[in-house]
């Protein structure tokens, strides 16, 4: 006889894009049973009624992890309670997904980091492109580009409507380049497997509609000790232009691949959730020439098969959590890569503050 593996319970917390796709994938997902939802206001109405009903709702979050104990956390809040609230759910033995970036400083997030070895709970951060087989690909070939690499990327948003009310929202705590750019340092982490020693950052404040002190336009460069270099540029709102907003290219002595989003990287589709992930082609680039310095190869394009929408990858971040709990997956690296790329994302948001390069 089998014994069926008991569904792990789970609270969800946040119900805006990434806390109602990660809802459907535990719905969706054999395994998970959602508990309760969590919001302040009226979006876990919304996401219950998306689900069918019928799920506990909660304005507090302490009451919800006292009221119906959790086996595990999922934390789609803004970046200012992702420290507090996965430190509770930590010390109530929850097991904790959380989105990025981990914390809202960097000793917080290693301090998320330390607690869950302490308990010994499972924390995983969404990096939801290291679940993306087209940007697994293109870490892949990348790699094979030879030394040093160059790496140019950027993700510009012509935020309006909604979206405006989401970033101005982040923008309360992080700039762009923080909350989104730890994505793209991740991956340029996992090119070049190499490490950071300096970064230089410029910003601009192109609205009042932000904190002072704070920027919706950003721009990082990155040195790594084997001379690899990489940009990432971040802007977000009504201002930002739609030309070349959607670059993800990397360049090496053997030749260059590139990201080729005909769809996604048309006009209109730079604040679209669904757009940010999409890959459609890669075209790789072979720098072998002749004695005539004629190029010897074609230019190959791959169109992997397997493009999964953005509630497909936010179904396989769950899939990746599901077995880290119940198999004992070992998430120490996973833990210190999300520190790490987020300690050189702020080392770039000081660099934008002081006019400075910094050391890392």
């Amino acid at each position: 006889m089998t014994l069926q593996k008991q569904s792990i319970k789970v609270l969800v917390v946040g119900c805006g894009n990434m806390g109602a796709s990660h809802a459907i994938a535990y719905q969706n997902t054999e395994g998970f049973e959602i508990c309760g939802i969590v919001s302040t206001g009226k979006s876990k109405e919304v996401l219950n009624e998306r689900l069918g009903g019928g799920y506990p709702l909660f304005s507090d979050y302490a009451e919800a992890l006292a009221s119906t104990k959790p086996d595990a956390v999922c934390i789609s809040t803004y970046p200012d309670t992702h420290e507090a609230f996965a430190v509770m759910a930590l010390e109530a033995d929850c097991h904790v997904f959380i989105e990025k970036p981990l914390a809202d400083t960097v000793e917080g997030a290693k301090r998320v980091a330390d607690l869950a070895t302490k308990k010994g709970k499972k924390v995983a951060v969404g990096y939801i492109l290291r679940h993306h087989p087209s940007w697994e690909k293109f870490v892949e070939i990348a790699q094979e580009m030879g030394k040093p690499l160059v790496m140019r990327m950027n993700l510009n948003q012509q935020s309006h409507g909604v979206m405006w009310n989401v970033h101005r929202n982040l923008m309360k705590s992080l700039s762009p380049i923080v909350d989104c750019g730890v994505h793209y340092i991740d991956v340029m982490c996992q090119m070049t497997r190499s490490k950071p020693i300096q970064v230089n950052a410029i910003g601009a404040r192109l609205t009042d509609d932000i904190p002072e002190g704070n920027y919706n336009y950003g721009q990082l460069q990155i040195r790594f000790e084997d001379g690899s270099v990489g940009w990432y540029e971040a802007g977000w709102g009504p201002m930002m232009s739609e030309t070349a907003f959607f670059i993800k290219d990397v360049i090496g002595p053997k030749g260059c691949v590139s990201i080729v989003a005909k769809e996604a990287g048309g006009t209109g589709k730079s604040d679209n959730v669904d757009s940010h992930t999409k890959t459609e082609s890669l075209r790789v680039h072979y720098s072998d020439i002749n004695s005539e310095n004629a190029f010897t190869r074609a230019d190959e394009w791959i169109n992997l098969t397997d493009e999964p929408d953005h509630q497909e990858l936010c179904n396989r971040e769950q899939r990746f959590f599901l077995k880290a709990i119940q198999e004992n997956v070992d998430l120490t690296d996973h833990l210190e890569d999300a520190v790490n790329s987020l300690r050189i994302a702020f080392a770039c948001d000081e660099s934008v503050k002081t006019g400075l390069p910094v050391m890392l």
